[in-house]
């Protein structure tokens, strides 16, 4: 985002410096703008000042450097120095699943709004990037406007996020489409100087209600979560009539009406986003009284859960039919590579449900482990892929880290009791594992049978029917 042009540029608040807000605020800083992040967690605001991302994100260390250097950033616990600083507020709080429902806890939210309106003594635009049920938008700006000294000069616009974990500074700096949820041409243009830089190069721009601009990201996150889905829902066909969901996907993914990206099979999808916002949109459409539209929703969380379930069957089924006392290399633990993240990962789903069927299992992920922990304390953890599957009975491969994807597997054979592997992701090369004695299983593929080499390390195990 080098050479800029010249514009009139608005002073930027980042409320909130989670995933989202740190790397909105850390982005919108290398664009040139003058922001404020702010979070009442006091730790997390003294990690980024010293140039610290509190998170594994590839790049964002580097830029934050770079913002910081430049003097354009700086972060803060005040909530009343961002009300007088900002020109443009965008808050990027979390909005996680509420206890024991489907519907999204917006409790950090409405507090960020109503804390802001009651400070703000200027006009200015209070704009909100979380993922929100429809209608939330409205709500606030009644809020706000009933809150604030300035009435319904305070004005609210929606700008939805679409951030890839493991792709955030690529996705903020060279986004493919903006999305605002405007209802002035006041709050239009000032979200156009708020995002002149990206504007300016050419990025495709939606200017919307707010309504639409709310449920254009849910509608994304449901669609995609429905293709993963789909096809982990053709592996259980396959898996009952001895066909292979990855030949299946191939020829599928040739259709151009239907296309390759997100059409692959394996333990599914986990996250911060996609599992919550399908059951909130769910329990939103029933509140609105049109569940029926979106009850398809339903199935798809289950078919996700069911493919966690069905893995363990796997482990299960190479060790022998029973997982006691049986040692398991769980290599991953975040939801996908390239993240620490491990809110409702399939990976660490499946380490605790091997662990609870009595398998001794070691947990390796290269940026995870630490959060991993924190979760769940009596699994074991090492340091490396090395440690992780020596001695082990079955290597189950759940989060598709590069350096799981090119290890060499006959390197891995001379470590392992056992060689047998459980592709949970589609990740490894079958027939290399298959060519070096691995007994090889995947979700949604026949089983392969192992070689003369890997019968004759554990010959008094039975083997899976095919």
């Amino acid at each position: 985002m080098n050479n800029l042009p010249p514009f009139s540029a608005p002073k930027i608040t980042v409320v909130g410096t989670g995933y989202l807000g740190a790397t909105h605020a850390i982005c919108m800083a290398v664009m040139g703008f003058d922001v404020l992040g702010f979070d009442i967690d006091r730790r997390k605001i003294q990690q980024l000042s010293a140039g610290e991302v509190p998170f594994y994100e590839p790049g964002l260390p580097e830029k934050l450097d770079e913002a910081l250097a430049s003097g354009r950033l700086r972060f803060t616990t005040d909530l009343d120095e961002v009300a007088q600083f900002g020109d443009v507020h965008f808050i990027c709080v979390g909005t996680p699943q509420a206890p024991n429902s489907s519907a999204a806890n917006l409790t950090f939210v409405d507090e960020a709004f109503a804390g802001l309106a009651a400070r703000i003594t200027r006009k200015s635009l209070l704009v909100g990037k979380s993922t929100v049920p429809i209608g939330t938008a409205g709500r606030l700006a009644g809020m706000v406007a009933d809150i604030s000294p300035l009435g319904p000069e305070l004005e609210v616009a929606w700008n939805p996020e679409f951030l890839r974990e493991g792709f955030a500074v690529q996705d903020t700096l060279h986004p493919d489409r903006l999305v605002f949820g405007v209802a002035s041409e006041w709050s239009e243009a000032m979200l156009r100087l708020a995002f002149e830089p990206l504007l300016a190069a050419g990025t495709p721009l939606i200017v919307a209600d707010m309504p639409t601009a709310e449920l254009v990201k849910v509608a994304a996150n449901s669609f995609l979560a429905t293709k993963i889905s789909f096809i982990n829902a053709m592996a259980e066909v396959c898996e009952a009539t001895s066909a292979d969901v990855s030949m299946l996907a191939q020829a599928l993914s040739l259709d151009d009406r239907i296309g390759g990206r997100f059409l692959k099979p394996g333990l599914g999808f986990g996250g911060g986003c996609l599992p919550k916002d399908i059951r909130a949109f769910k329990y939103r459409a029933e509140q609105l009284g049109v569940g029926q539209a979106v009850s398809f929703l339903g199935e798809v969380d289950s078919i996700n859960n069911r493919r966690r379930v069905r893995t363990v069957d796997l482990v299960r089924e190479l060790a022998g039919g029973d997982l006691a006392g049986v040692r398991v290399a769980a290599l991953g633990a975040a939801f996908k590579p390239n993240s620490d993240d491990v809110r409702d990962a399939p990976a660490l789903d499946v380490a605790r449900m091997l662990y609870l069927e009595g398998a001794v299992v070691t947990v390796y992920d290269p940026e995870a482990n630490a959060n991993a922990h924190r979760i769940y304390p009596d699994l074991n953890y090492v340091d490396s892929l090395e440690a992780a599957v020596a001695g082990a009975d079955v290597v189950a491969l759940l989060t598709e880290w590069d350096e799981f994807r090119s290890a060499d597997p006959d390197d891995l054979g001379t470590l392992v009791r056992h060689r047998r592997v459980v592709d949970g992701r589609h990740a490894l090369d079958s027939k290399r594992y298959l060519a070096c004695g691995w007994e090889y299983r995947a979700l949604g593929r026949p089983y392969q049978a192992a070689p003369a080499r890997a019968a004759a390390v554990a010959p008094d195990l039975p083997r899976p029917a095919a």
